[in-house]
């Protein structure tokens, strides 16, 4: 008989990449997909410790499992992630109705921790390795609109940052395989996907260093050093960097976009954005977290770099592609934070005019190196009252650069309907705006298609537009 599984993803892109490399183990260990928890045999639920209020989701979640276990008391229960690392042992005693505990780099052992939980024991895996990346593992593409997806190129952070716990749930950093990611994003074009984002904790520290037995000659497009025999075929030498992988991948798949997350302002560098520059299949837009405009904020947050350092980077950014779109993540009220340092936030915010920013409160994590060192002392209140400063800012920020959209002729990749409009599809430009267009047009729109678009009129969270073509036509402006 079939066993089904449910798997729940929450927080970032990671996790629902990583969701993929479980699904695809479980396959191989006789699973299917179940669609929803109550047709399941098992229940996977792949958390997240970022912050505070994302643990208190989880938790409470894992507590609702406590009524579908009551109904099925053969239905097992799992903890995955970061949260598993983290807090396994408040899962495993604590929380009856959890069975299994897997920590980020323990998936390969799910089938094994799987046939404890069957004779009537309790598992638990999180040991972190310096190794493990699942880079030969085919992901199954869970809740796909078979338009854009996922490519995990590293894992881990050796970044230290004082308010993060990444480190200590994910591991230190290492790199897969670059020809690995190039036959993925292949397989991915095979599969008829337009859109794939290369994913890392700080994908800006990529490097894969060849050894003598990876030195192997394979057919293939790629830019990363090589050398070249007379056939075309290349032996991949030397060591990989990320602006070397992104070449790579924008060569070998031409009719793929490629985006990227998550960059460190440290370790950007200008390769990187030249490399960028140079490839229409590189989306121009780039997430660079600031987390504060106050150098003093910085240096306490164990950043390695200052607000100087910060705006030259942004400043490089615009060089070599003024029309980039850039993002940020910014938090409020972090440790010692004055009132100062809370403006210099907002100028800097004002100063780069960011397109997007995910914005937060801050929230005291264990382990991390402000925990130890720095007390949480900028009352709640006040780091409300910050924070609602700072969305303001940022609501002025989108608004005006959505508005310079319209007018302009954009390229456009179709993901799906929208949702307030089954007469609307909607997809994203390469600045990664949403853009909102009749679904019927002279000819009806389908997830997948690229599209010409006049941007007709515009507010802080996304575009309208009208289709004047694909980009294969030729098109007369009017």
């Amino acid at each position: 008989m079939s066993k089904k599984v449910h798997i729940e993803s929450y927080g970032c892109q990671m996790n629902h990449s990583d969701s993929e490399i479980v699904a695809s183990i479980l396959a191989k260990d006789g699973y299917e997909l179940a669609t929803s928890p109550e047709e399941a045999d098992l229940v996977l639920l792949n958390t997240c410790s970022i912050r505070e209020k994302a643990e208190y989701t989880v938790m409470q979640r894992i507590n609702e499992m406590n009524n579908l276990k009551a109904k099925n008391k053969d239905l097992k229960v799992g903890v995955l992630g970061c949260m598993a690392e983290r807090m396994k042992e408040k899962l495993l005693v604590e929380k009856k109705v959890v069975d299994l505990v897997a920590g980020p780099d323990a998936y390969r052992t799910l089938p094994q921790l799987l046939e404890e939980v069957g004779s009537g024991q309790k598992a638990v895996n999180v040991l972190l390795s310096r190794e493990e990346t699942y880079g030969e593992i085919e992901p199954v593409r869970l809740n796909s609109n078979g338009v854009t997806a996922f490519v995990t190129i590293m894992r881990g952070c050796d970044n230290m940052c004082a308010f993060c716990v990444v480190p200590f749930t994910r591991g230190r950093e290492r790199s897969r395989d670059p020809q690995t990611i190039v036959e993925e994003c292949r397989q991915l074009v095979a599969n008829g996907f337009k859109e794939v984002t290369l994913l890392g904790q700080n994908v800006d520290s990529f490097k894969w260093k060849a050894r003598s037995d990876d030195q192997k000659t394979r057919r293939s497009e790629n830019t990363g050093t090589r050398s070249v025999d007379p056939l075309g075929r290349q032996t991949i030498t030397g060591t990989t960097d990320f602006a070397d992988l992104l070449e790579m991948v924008a060569i070998a798949c031409p009719e793929l976009r490629i985006r990227y997350s998550t960059s460190h302002p440290k370790d950007m560098t200008d390769k990187v954005l030249a490399v960028m520059a140079r490839y229409d299949n590189i989306c121009k837009y780039i997430h660079l977290p600031v987390q504060s405009g106050s150098s003093e904020v910085l240096k306490r947050m164990n950043r390695g770099y200052d607000r100087e350092w910060y705006m030259g980077r942004v400043a490089s950014i615009r060089k070599h592609m003024p029309d980039c779109a850039i993002s940020t993540d910014i938090i409020s009220g972090f440790s010692g934070e004055t009132e100062e340092d809370h403006n210099d936030t907002l100028t800097l915010m004002a100063e780069v005019s960011y397109d997007m920013a995910y914005m937060f409160k801050y929230s005291e994590r264990p382990k991390t190196l402000a925990a130890r060192k720095h007390a949480d002392d900028v009352p709640e209140d006040e780091k409300g009252r910050r924070l609602s400063d700072i969305i303001a800012v940022q609501k002025l920020s989108s608004a005006k650069r959505m508005a310079s959209y319209v007018g302009q002729v954009h390229e456009v990749l179709i993901e799906g309907v929208s949702k307030r409009s089954s007469e609307h599809m909607y997809g994203r430009n390469t600045q990664n705006a949403v853009v909102i267009i009749p679904r019927y047009a002279s000819y009806e729109l389908v997830a997948g298609d690229t599209v010409r678009v006049r941007i007709v009129s515009a507010t802080a969270g996304s575009l309208q537009g009208e289709h004047i073509g694909s980009v294969n036509e030729i098109v007369q402006e009017a």
